[in-house]
């Protein structure tokens, strides 16, 4: 039965075990997904609960990333935290650090006595998550990875190719613009594009210390020139509007779906809202490639979220929890989620499910992430990063380059300081935790 369909039948079962689910045991899942992906998660939920009658998932939407994560190390120290969170992928740093609070997810799974297989997981994926011994920390269930968007009515209009090199990206963007859009490029999650993603596919590194995997005594060292050579690049695209900034996270979102730019930059998971809201041809392909820096990409990193689950519970409660990570992981799921959201499938048999569905030949490109995800085996650069306050870093970052898109400094100077500023920041999580 797929998906989909079991969700039909779990619907008629709902009302039935209604009076049955006083008896049941609570489990409290936090989670950042508002808007469809709310949505989604409650169907998921659901599911659940009406495929057995022990336990109750109980998720409840707090709030953006950074928001969620804040209110579940509050709840912690309160004595009121919820048995699992997600966390974007950039706190996961915060939450190592958060002493006695979490529980590592191989380490809980095996007490529950819930079978679990690291391998199964991409190792892209899983990685990012994972101790130096390999142990994993946290469940992956939302990933996703930077692609470039393009809208194909204008690019054929234009007269030109979906770009590969950043070379390419320029040309088109000039044939955009001169074909009549308003815009050829946009970047969404510009930290994540423009450094975090754009240093792995070039197999360069972010900070010492393999980007922090290594230890906590980490430093920023990605105000290079040739991260700083592409910054300025980009910045002087401004002029005829080759490139526009249209603001932090997916905040652009809009002028991409609305016809404005004819690229656009960002992650894989706005596969609902494009095909909600474009109405035109469109199309995703992998990242364009510097070829002053290398001569094919390594791999790109990825973004989204896990769950974590937190101490203070009674074992039987983890036994639910555990049986529903099981659940979250499986094929079926997985497929579904990631074809409905344009998240990577974190398992194997999830994305060969995908194939033998034929959802990715019906809907070609819907793979980019996965292939550039899985384009080399991870190198020290290409793994990911694992640095202390990033948040915090992030919005550094976001601010020293929104004072270069202004004209207000050079991209090696808005690169120094960000790694001057970003320094202070890992010397204050490195006290914190010593």
């Amino acid at each position: 039965m797929t998906f989909t369909k079991t969700l039909l039948a779990s619907s008629a079962l709902v009302g039935l075990m209604a009076g049955a689910a006083a008896a049941q045991t609570e489990i409290h899942w936090w989670h950042a997904m508002g808007g469809a992906n709310g949505e989604r998660v409650d169907r998921m939920a659901a599911e659940f609960n009406a495929m057995q009658s022990d336990y109750v998932i109980v998720p409840t939407y707090k709030g953006n990333y950074t928001e969620t994560m804040t209110a579940a190390i509050a709840a912690f120290r309160a004595g009121e935290q919820p048995h699992l969170v997600q966390v974007f992928e950039v706190g996961t740093a915060t939450m190592m650090a958060a002493e006695g609070a979490i529980y590592p997810v191989e380490e809980m799974m095996a007490d529950a006595g819930e079978p679990f297989d690291g391998s199964d997981y991409l190792p892209a994926v899983v990685s990012y998550y994972e101790t130096p011994e390999g142990e994993l920390l946290s469940m992956p269930f939302n990933s996703s990875s930077p692609v470039m968007w393009y809208n194909a009515d204008a690019l054929a209009a234009a007269g030109v190719e979906v770009p590969t090199t950043w070379d390419d990206v320029e040309a088109v963007a000039q044939a955009l613009v001169d074909n009549g859009m308003a815009c050829g490029l946009a970047i969404g999650w510009q930290s994540w594009v423009m450094i975090e993603n754009f240093s792995a596919w070039h197999d360069m590194p972010m900070g010492t210390q393999e980007n922090g995997f290594a230890g906590f005594d980490t430093e920023f060292t990605f105000n290079t020139e040739a991260v700083a050579n592409r910054l300025q690049r980009l910045a002087d695209m401004q002029e005829g509007n080759l490139f526009v900034y249209g603001g932090r996270r997916g905040d652009s979102l809009p002028m991409f779906t609305n016809g404005e730019c004819g690229m656009w930059m960002n992650s894989s998971a706005y596969y609902g809202s494009m095909v909600a809201q474009a109405d035109f041809e469109f199309g995703q392909t992998m990242l364009p490639l510097d070829t002053d820096l290398a001569d094919a990409p390594q791999n790109s990193i990825i973004g989204g979220a896990t769950l974590w689950a937190l101490r203070g519970h009674d074992a039987e409660e983890y036994e639910g929890l555990a049986q529903f990570l099981t659940y979250l992981s499986s094929p079926e799921v997985q497929a579904w989620w990631s074809q409905e959201t344009g998240y990577v499938p974190i398992t194997t048999a999830a994305y060969e499910l995908g194939q033998e569905q034929g959802f990715y030949a019906e809907n070609p490109g819907t793979d980019t992430a996965i292939q550039q995800l899985s384009l080399n085996t991870p190198t020290p650069n290409s793994r990911g990063i694992r640095f202390g306050n990033f948040v915090q870093v992030r919005d550094v970052i976001n601010e020293e380059l929104e004072a270069l898109w202004a004209g207000d400094q050079t991209a090696q100077e808005a690169l120094d300081n960000a790694v001057e500023r970003g320094n202070e920041l890992l010397r204050r999580f490195e006290r914190s935790v010593n």
